[in-house]
């Protein structure tokens, strides 16, 4: 029978997005310490993530996951040749030898764990169930601004023609600036945001750093007004729980939100529609 041995890993996300939370796993670095061994196996190709990403530059894609693999690979010769490196280390704290944690667009995932008794099947699985897999549901995936097409559609469709401007909200620390506003006595402010991701971990990430902007800006002194986010659902059924969680999240986010779900966008245009009417007799400049 094959020995089995711990091992733990770490992913490699390529986030077009930060504040957004879009992103893609692109790569997965193995460590297995009983053998000190360190292994990696990312995207050698750029297709699946323009795909998702139409304005991503290919060529410079290519070369930072050249660039990762020749990092991985020096972490690897200097773990074979010394228990020294050996310690309290993992995948993840490897990885960022070679990578180190910064504001770039690759950031590792927290690390897991498993145990194996055939390395390179094991990272070339967890490739497949974590990179591959999860490319081909990104090309299907919603982004924000398929979440704000079927309000707009609807607006135009009764003829409601609604100045929205871009809204910037300044606090002390930080700003956020809101695409779709109109004034009317106060700010109504509309931000569509699709929760549309490929796991648990996405919804999550996306949603908390949602609620550190709106955070960063509580004490804005501005003109006050009325925010709106607009939530598209993901498609996989098995993400509801972490979807209804970051629904809740949003509800309780500083500045007050109103939480909007793509059922009740109907009752949302209805609201716009009346409110626009009312406002100088529906005369208003369409954008």
């Amino acid at each position: 029978m094959t020995e089995q041995r711990p091992y733990t890993y770490t992913v490699l996300r390529y986030v077009h997005d930060p504040r957004a939370g879009e992103m893609l796993n692109v790569g997965v670095v193995l460590h297995v310490p009983a053998e000190h061994r360190l292994l990696v196996k990312a995207r050698s190709t750029f297709g699946r993530v323009k795909d998702a990403f139409p304005d991503l530059d290919g060529d410079a894609f290519k070369s930072a996951m050249r660039a990762v693999e020749r990092g991985i690979g020096a972490v690897a010769k200097e773990l074979a040749a010394t228990t020294l490196l050996a310690g309290d280390l993992d995948a993840a704290k490897l990885a960022r030898r070679a990578l180190p944690e910064d504001d770039s667009a690759l950031q590792w995932s927290a690390v897991g764990s498993g145990v194996t008794g055939d390395v390179e099947a094991t990272l070339e699985r967890l490739f497949e169930r974590l990179v591959r897999h999860n490319d081909d549901r990104a090309s299907r995936r919603r982004v924000d601004d398929e979440i704000w097409r079927p309000i707009r559609e609807r607006l135009a469709a009764r003829h409601v023609h609604v100045p929205f401007e871009p809204k910037v909200v300044e606090g002390a620390l930080d700003s956020i600036t809101f695409k779709h506003a109109w004034k009317n006595g106060l700010w109504h402010v509309y931000e569509p945001v699709s929760l549309d991701m490929a796991d648990r971990d996405g919804i999550m990430d996306k949603t908390r750093r949602w609620l550190g902007h709106l955070a960063a800006v509580r004490d804005a002194s501005a003109d006050p007004l009325k925010l709106h986010f607009i939530l598209g659902a993901p498609q996989d059924v098995t993400l509801r729980p972490a979807y209804d969680r970051a629904v809740a999240l949003f509800r309780k986010a500083d500045l007050n939100p109103e939480v909007v779900e793509e059922g009740d966008i109907d009752n949302l245009v209805d609201r716009i529609e009346d409110e626009v009417r009312a406002h100088d007799g529906g005369l208003a400049v369409s954008h």
